[in-house]
C-alpha cells in the first residue's frame, strides 16, 4: 500500500520527558520525533504496522527553530516535527521493556 522503506524511517525517537509520561498514564497518548515532511496518514500507518496497534487520533505539533549562542557565535537549533498519538482502548506500547 504505502511504501514500505519509507514508513520503517518515518518515526525518528520517542521522546520521552515527564510531559509525554503524564500523558501516556493519563490518556494513552505517545509523543514521538518525526520526519518533517510526514503527514498524519504516514504517522498513523507507521505507528499502527511498526507497534500492532490501533491509533485513534494523530495530533501534529511543528516546533521552530531556536536561537542559541556558542561563545561569539550565534545560530540555531533545527525545527523539528512532533506527533502525539493516542492509543485505542485496550491497547499500549512499553518502552522500558518491562
Amino acid at each position: 500500500m504505502k511504501d514500505e522503506a519509507r514508513m520503517m524511517n518515518l518515526i525518528l525517537a520517542p521522546r520521552v520527558s515527564e510531559k509525554s509520561a503524564m500523558l501516556g498514564n493519563q490518556h494513552r497518548q505517545i509523543t514521538f520525533q518525526v520526519l518533517r515532511d510526514a503527514n498524519k496518514c504516514e504517522i498513523k500507518y507507521a505507528v499502527e504496522k511498526l507497534f500492532n496497534v490501533k491509533v485513534a487520533s494523530v495530533n501534529v505539533l511543528n516546533t521552530k527553530p531556536k536561537a542559541k549562542r556558542v561563545g561569539g557565535r550565534a545560530g540555531t537549533r533545527q525545527a523539528q516535527k512532533k506527533v502525539y498519538v493516542t492509543l485505542q482502548e485496550g491497547y499500549d506500547i512499553n518502552f522500558t521493556g518491562m
